[in-house]
């Protein structure tokens, strides 16, 4: 016991970088901006690689930037307080970051986001993408997804800054004790071990796809993303300390995450069979750039 007591970890850490008035940055938010910053210019590097003009790019991270804000956002509203956002009185919380006290409105941000109301969203974005470019959503979804794993380990070390979303009581090592939050024993850091199991996601994805060239199976690096991913996401729940449906059921976060799993192994099935549209473009019409020698590399 006295072993644990010295080696816990506390942790005090403002969740605000800086402040300025009513205005300051948290450092969760400095994480959804890397991840959006550095996605934009690995995608610009997808793009070029491939041959494929960067004029789509623009559009594409406009629907993927509200896919993500809207659907986070509504995801926690619906799988996790339902009761609370679609009452008559906080059913507009869910829209406006704002909340009014005794000095009047003040800006409180979205208290609740949910990755997986993101990824459905992501999902519902790129085949309304796919509508109007004509773009084949699968060939954009298995490099999208090497993007979301970096940005979710930015996101979720922004939670931790935070001192948000960890677990339950454990007597390991690296606990954290909370301080912030008002806790006085050691908690399970949920947030870094989701971060580092994103990160580490990301490495083998960006690894997988550089060795490859970019000569990718259809829908197979979404399919095993989707495995990893959220397989991690369900085990690392049974440590987490809220979204417990009933008493000895699974949490929330891990009914959630099961359809993602077994999706993730139809994926799979499917890009081993070569199922899925193998080309960049779903038309003749739209066609990538040309190659250095004048000819459209268009993926085979």
């Amino acid at each position: 016991m006295l072993l644990n007591t010295l080696a816990e970890i506390h942790w005090n850490m403002n969740p605000m970088i800086f402040q300025v008035g009513s205005f300051g940055l948290r450092w969760y938010s400095l994480g959804f901006l890397l991840a959006f910053v550095c996605g934009y210019y690995m995608f610009v590097r997808f793009f070029k690689n491939e041959k494929v003009d960067t004029k789509y790019l623009d559009s594409l991270v406009i629907y993927i930037f509200l896919a993500v804000l809207i659907g986070a956002r509504l995801g926690h509203c619906l799988f996790y307080d339902f009761g609370y956002y679609f009452s008559k009185a906080h059913w507009m919380e869910i829209i406006l970051p704002f909340n009014k006290g005794p000095q009047g409105w003040y800006f409180t941000g979205y208290q609740g986001l949910a990755s997986h109301g993101a990824a459905i969203a992501i999902l519902i974005a790129l085949w309304l993408y796919k509508v109007r470019y004509k773009m084949n959503p699968w060939w954009l979804v298995d490099r999208l997804v090497i993007v979301i794993a970096l940005g979710g380990a930015f996101v979720r070390m922004g939670n931790f800054f935070n001192s948000e979303i960890y677990g339950v009581e454990t007597t390991l090592p690296w606990g954290v004790v909370f301080e912030q939050r008002g806790e006085t024993v050691p908690k399970h850091p949920t947030q870094l071990y989701e971060s580092i199991s994103y990160f580490l996601i990301f490495c083998v994805c960006l690894f997988f796809y550089i060795k490859k060239k970019g000569h990718l199976r259809t829908g197979l690096l979404f399919g095993w993303w989707l495995i990893a991913l959220f397989g991690m996401r369900f085990l690392i729940e049974f440590v987490k300390s809220n979204g417990i449906i009933a008493d000895h059921s699974l949490k929330m976060g891990q009914v959630l995450s099961i359809p993602f799993i077994l999706f993730g192994v139809v994926l799979v099935v499917l890009a081993y069979k070569n199922k899925l549209p193998r080309h960049i473009f779903l038309t003749p019409d739209h066609q990538p750039l040309p190659d250095k020698k004048g000819k459209g590399k268009q993926q085979q």
